[in-house]
């Protein structure tokens, strides 16, 4: 990091009275809770268990000239 880029950081940091090093954990900390990172075995888990269940559907060029018909019907109301 260049001195330019430093002394911005400093900068929003005392905006926000805080100094430089925690300016910067905050930052990662809501950086971390924003960004997901879960295990990936647990999303595949998810997935996986998802498409175990069962429910009853109709064919699909069925259900999306229903779906097209009720956008049809919103707009004409």
């Amino acid at each position: 990091m260049d001195e330019r880029e430093f002394a911005e950081i400093e900068a929003v940091a005392r905006q926000s009275a805080m100094s430089v090093s925690e300016w910067v954990r905050q930052t990662l900390r809501t950086a971390r809770d924003t960004n997901p990172s879960g295990e990936v075995g647990k999303k595949l888990e998810r997935i996986r268990s998802s498409t175990r269940h069962e429910f009853p559907s109709g064919e699909i060029d069925d259900m999306l000239s229903e779906i097209e018909r009720g956008y049809l019907e919103t707009k004409t109301e």
